[in-house]
């Protein structure tokens, strides 16, 4: 537990430390969680999406305020 005291009230902090092949930079590397299903790439940075349906995949994550370039698309 962490933040007991003149901060208010406790919370824990849970952390995951997975290996995977990040699908932005191609490395196989640790990755590291932000959030339940959200990691982080500790070779280039990048913030991917855990998917587990039969198999645990990783895809890059995109939030509502971002875009996706895609290959091949001429940026804009």
């Amino acid at each position: 537990m962490f933040g007991q005291g003149p901060f208010g009230k406790a919370f824990d902090l849970q952390t995951q430390i997975v290996n995977g092949k990040c699908p932005v930079c191609a490395e196989v590397s640790v990755f590291i969680s932000l959030h339940k299903t959200i990691f982080r790439c500790t070779t280039c940075g990048s913030d991917i999406e855990q998917k587990v349906n039969g198999k645990i995949s990783y895809m890059p994550y995109v939030d509502k305020n971002s875009s996706i370039q895609l290959t091949g698309e001429p940026k804009k």
